[in-house]
């Protein structure tokens, strides 16, 4: 699978300027063209092929890490949802020819935010119309969404 960025999509790395003036860090670039696979670290982030990290723009996927750990899911039906959206973003992408349609530069923890497309079709759009994933205005000052609801926190019911 290769990689292919379009010219619009091309990143300019960004300099993050510490509180002191100094330069911290340059923001993560991707690669024109590379081949392998998308890795995907849970539903709406991971490593392009060049091993640039990334998140989903306007996309939110459940949490697949530990209840205890921050940041982590916040119900363990959550953690359950967020391995099947997981999946999904597997199986969208592989074996595919995955490109960055647009990069919006890094977000607070350096990845860097795209959307993704294959064969024209966003990825992000796909997999909220599958239904593991819901559309997030991050940017927009929305929050995040609520994978815990009252559904999900209902007690599984235990088979004799």
């Amino acid at each position: 699978m290769a990689l292919r960025l379009s010219a619009p999509a091309w990143l300019v790395s960004a300099l993050v300027l510490a509180g002191t003036g100094g330069i911290i860090a340059l923001a993560a670039h991707a690669a024109t063209e590379d081949s392998g696979a998308v890795y995907w670290s849970d539903g709406d982030s991971g490593r392009l092929p060049d091993g640039t990290k990334f998140r989903l723009h306007d996309v939110d996927s459940p949490e697949t890490g530990s209840m205890k750990q921050r940041g982590g899911a916040k119900c363990e039906s959550e953690r359950i949802q967020g391995y099947e959206a997981k999946e999904a973003a597997v199986d969208l992408t592989r074996d595919q020819t995955v490109r960055v349609s647009q990069s919006y530069g890094p977000d607070r923890y350096g990845r860097l935010v795209v959307d993704l497309e294959i064969g024209g079709q966003d990825v992000a759009r796909t997999l909220i119309e599958a239904g593991t994933h819901k559309a997030w205005d991050y940017d927009g000052g929305e929050k995040k969404p609520d994978w815990c609801g009252r559904q999900a926190r209902a007690p599984v019911p235990i088979l004799p």
